[in-house]
């Protein structure tokens, strides 16, 4: 005959039973085949937040009305889908994951894992007890939880392949984002369904570690995207748990923007040296530190004599290529200090000994990972030559300029102005009767109308003009003139009246 429920408490069976059990990190509840509620050890008591029995209800029923249980779909269980009531009714199962929440609690506090084991009486088929064993996973089922919001947060591109099979079981948005693929396009796909180790420098490498389950270092790949186009990665695998799962995580850089930096690069770089060579301009490309030619195009060989072979790798220095130390040195203070040369007037000798003039310009470039320096020369020899002829020419019709006009007279005494000299002479080391001399002689007036003008004689006139010349510095009316206007004064003031000479 089968033990009863008030002999099966009074039992040594049970006290034994209920020894074995205590220790046990596992909760453990006992449950009579009458729905009673016999006994739990102190873990399960713990898993529960109660510290007695009753705490607990006395019965299934009571136990169902205090702990409200869901799955981790968040779907409620049923009454009879209770582990506890589906112990009571001889259901056996091996792992039922389940949330805990307190009866009048919206929030679980516990995560459960519960088996069944059924005690039978040796002598009868009938259970004499049925047993709950739990495990609290929650802080498995939190860290899990944490796990996949962090992961699906992040916006690093990234997929979990499980190992056992080699598909694909979660993948984040920053995945799709980056390649286009839907979801359901990646999820229960093998690895090679879509293939992250597309094109892997070093694919055997890889394949060999997934097989073992071991790290994948970082390598370039290309992934294969819906469009039919391809997306140049950094792909690594990390191994890791999930669940009980043996999963490998992998992690994804996008180098696709990189690839098209360096094309753009690439094309800028070719686009600028067919403009090099081609350039009418004569050019070079040096580096800053040294001031040693990288290379010239043909204008440059055109103007200097030098071919590329004789000058690449070398400075102008060292070819003397400035006709002038003097100059040669400024100009390469100027680079050293960072500086931009504009037009810039120096003389250049070239391979065969001729001068020339020339302006030049320089410009901080970079090319590849390095900074160099872009030079132009402009030759202005002819320019100058003429402007020289044409100089000598006006001091030769100046001798006379009664017949000239004001603005012909203006135009011609701008052409030799010199720069102003911030320590030279100024207006204010001539004298007033000077300053009226110069003021009529940058009006165009010869020596015997400002005679007439200022009512004096000419010898008088002449005096003023050499005393003037020497103040200043210039031995020509033109540069008298010119010299005046650089420093703002044309003469205007002055007034011309007609007088009678003295005897």
């Amino acid at each position: 005959m089968a033990t009863s429920l008030k002999t099966l408490r009074e039992t040594a069976d049970l006290r034994h039973l209920q020894q074995i059990v205590a220790g046990l990190d596992e909760g453990v509840i006992l449950i009579d085949p009458d729905q009673s509620l016999l006994w739990a050890n102190d873990a399960a008591l713990a898993m529960h937040g109660v510290d007695r029995l009753e705490a607990l209800g006395a019965t299934v029923d009571d136990y169902r009305a205090r702990f409200q249980l869901r799955y981790r779909n968040n779907h409620r269980l049923e009454a009879d889908d209770y582990p506890i009531e589906r112990v009571v009714a001889g259901d056996a199962f091996s792992e039922v994951v389940v949330e805990v929440t307190l009866a009048g609690e919206v929030e679980p506090r516990w995560v459960h894992q519960v088996r069944s084991l059924v005690l039978n009486d040796e002598d009868e088929d009938a259970p004499s007890c049925v047993v709950l064993v739990i495990q609290d996973v929650t802080a498995r089922y939190q860290a899990e939880e944490r796990f996949e919001q962090s992961f699906n947060a992040n916006p690093a591109p990234a997929v979990i392949c499980r190992l056992s099979d080699l598909r694909f079981v979660k993948v984040n948005q920053g995945f799709l984002d980056m390649t286009g693929h839907a979801r359901d396009q990646i999820l229960c796909k093998t690895v090679y369904d879509v293939d992250v180790l597309r094109q892997a420098e070093r694919r055997e490498l890889a394949k060999e570690r997934l097989a073992e389950g071991r790290t994948i270092p970082q390598m370039e790949a290309e992934l294969e995207l819906p469009d039919g186009g391809t997306k140049l990665v950094i792909v690594a695998g990390q191994p890791i748990e999930l669940g009980d799962q043996a999963c490998i995580l992998f992690t994804f850089a996008d180098l696709e923007p990189r690839r098209k930096a360096e094309a753009a690069l690439r094309h800028s770089e070719e686009r600028f040296t067919r403009t090099f060579r081609m350039a009418p301009v004569p050019m070079a490309i040096g580096a800053r530190d040294g001031h040693l030619l990288c290379d010239v195009n043909a204008s440059f060989a055109q103007l200097t004599g030098y071919g590329s072979t004789e000058i690449i790798g070398r400075s102008l220095e060292d070819v003397a290529l400035w006709a002038d130390d003097t100059v040669r040195a400024e100009i390469e203070r100027a680079i050293e200090q960072g500086h931009d040369l504009r037009a810039f007037e120096a003389r250049l000798k070239t391979k065969e000994g001729a001068m020339v003039d020339c302006l030049v310009s320089t410009e901080s470039i970079m090319l590849g990972e390095d900074t160099c320096v872009l030079w132009a020369w402009q030759d202005i020899t002819q320019r100058k030559s003429t402007e020289l002829e044409l100089v000598e020419a006006i001091e030769a019709v100046m001798k006379d300029t009664s017949w000239f006009s004001r603005s012909i007279m203006d135009k011609l005494a701008r052409l030799r102005a010199p720069q102003p000299d911030d320590g030279g002479p100024g207006l204010d080391d001539l004298t007033a009767r000077e300053r009226e001399v110069l003021g009529l002689i940058c009006r165009g007036l010869d020596d015997k109308s400002i005679a007439r003008a200022l009512g004096v004689s000419g010898n008088t006139v002449r005096n003023h003009v050499a005393r003037i010349y020497s103040k200043i510095g210039v031995n020509r009316r033109t540069a008298a003139a010119a010299w005046a206007r650089a420093r703002g004064f044309d003469g205007e003031g002055v007034a011309i009246a007609q007088r009678t000479v003295p005897a």
